[in-house]
């Protein structure tokens, strides 16, 4: 069998697959390019944490490291098939981490680049909990109930050949194809202040936003509160609409691919998404006006601060072509994300 006198590989097709691997890494070198270094961690019912807080991390990551693990759903994958209840749930909103990210500081900002998220399973599940919700009891707001509503659970079929998960109805024989659109519930660092806030809560240091916007294609970028950051991941929703009404996505588990960098010196106040069309800011607060005056309030500082108009100019812009995408109205903070298209800005300074 042939060899090639240099690389000492075999010139099989599997010989030929290596010898062009390694012809395209010799090529990266010499043009001062590094592959990317992948690392591996496997998220398990035996090292999930339930809190955003500072605590012992499971991985060190340098700034261009690309981070591939899996998450689990919001239930701990224990819900497995009709008549499971909510009590086999270990928890709410089990968290991947926290891992580390080498040289980020406070004052620094993590930046998260989502590269792939893929739905692990073949069953999503939706479920309603008694006095978790946007229109159940409340002695302060209308209500549909005459009478309290008992738990419900709903599985959803996820069909990988056409990227949807099934709806079928508990009480007839409906059902819907839904489009999947894969993004993390849960995404957040640990909070300043040695606080440790429930893996429900969102707020300043991201959390349980369930945003869409935390999802393939996007950057996320976190304020960095302790050193290292202390990133965490969880929550995966196949598809989920605005508001998250009844208090839960399609929760599923993840298969994700995300890439960690630290922008030195870059101090932001609330977590921020931007792809290649616009940036988005997050606010996080009860009531929900507060929530996006904390959005809107982002936006106007980073258009001034990155791309030159004044706080008056960018609030008026704002008010002409900014978006509010209002995400949930169920957690203890509700959560909205603000956006404007880079189309309608200046050149970045």
């Amino acid at each position: 069998m042939p060899l090639c006198d240099n690389l000492m590989i075999p010139i099989t097709n599997g010989g030929l697959v290596r010898l062009l691997g390694t012809a395209l890494a010799l090529l990266l070198v010499a043009s001062g390019m590094t592959a990317q270094n992948v690392v591996h961690y496997t998220t398990t019912n035996a090292n999930v944490k339930y809190l955003f807080a500072t605590a012992e991390p499971v991985l060190h990551l340098k700034p261009g490291d690309i981070l591939d693990t899996n998450t689990l759903d919001c239930f701990g994958n224990g819900l497995k098939k009709p008549g499971d209840t909510l009590d086999l749930a270990k928890g709410d909103n089990p968290l991947a981490g926290p891992f580390y990210v080498d040289g980020a500081e406070p004052g620094d900002t993590l930046a998260v680049k989502i590269l792939d998220l893929q739905v692990d399973g073949e069953y999503g599940v939706g479920a309603f909990s008694p006095g978790f919700g946007s229109i159940n009891s409340s002695k302060y707001t209308p209500v549909l109930e005459k009478s309290s509503w008992k738990e419900q659970v709903w599985f959803y079929r996820i069909n990988h050949d056409d990227n949807t998960a099934t709806f079928k109805a508990n009480d007839s024989n409906f059902s819907v194809k839904i489009p999947m659109h894969p993004f993390f519930g849960c995404i957040g660092v640990a909070p300043a202040n040695g606080e440790a806030r429930s893996s429900i809560v969102p707020a300043e240091f991201g959390g349980n936003m369930d945003s869409p916007e935390a999802s393939v294609g996007n950057t996320v970028y976190f304020p960095v509160n302790v050193k290292g950051g202390l990133l965490y991941l969880g929550d995966g929703h196949a598809a989920m609409g605005d508001g998250e009404a009844a208090g839960s996505a399609i929760e599923v588990p993840l298969k994700s691919r995300v890439q960690v960098s630290v922008i030195k010196g870059r101090t932001i106040s609330w977590p921020q998404f931007e792809n290649d069309d616009a940036i988005m800011t997050v606010g996080a607060y009860r009531p929900a006006d507060d929530a996006v005056r904390i959005a809107m309030t982002e936006l106007v500082y980073w258009i001034h601060r990155d791309y030159g108009l004044s706080e008056m100019d960018a609030y008026e812009l704002l008010s002409k072509v900014g978006k509010i995408h209002f995400n949930e109205m169920v957690d203890p903070n509700y959560v909205v994300v603000a956006s404007i298209e880079k189309k309608y800005l200046p050149k970045k300074k």
